[in-house]
């Protein structure tokens, strides 16, 4: 996953924070995820490979939060828990 510079996060944390303050659920955080990427190719145009640069946005994050969020977590649980 790129990591942006600091100065370039400053840009949209707070529109983030904004609009994750009113998220509820699975839904409305798909729904956000699609809108914003939708917004974005109607900014800058569809082809296929702007189109293909969302899709790889949304996989590459994905794989993101499992690497720094989901499997800390799991790993954590076996600790309790123990492995299966």
């Amino acid at each position: 996953m790129p990591y942006i510079p600091v100065e370039r996060r400053a840009v949209f944390d707070a529109a983030l924070a904004e609009c994750a303050r009113h998220i509820e659920n699975e839904g409305e955080l798909n729904y956000c995820i699609y809108a914003m990427s939708a917004m974005l190719i109607e900014r800058i145009g569809q082809s296929y490979a702007k189109l293909s640069m969302c899709s790889g946005a949304m996989e590459h994050a994905k794989l993101e939060w499992y690497r720094k969020k989901l499997a800390p977590y799991e790993d954590e649980k076996i600790l309790q828990h123990g492995d299966i």
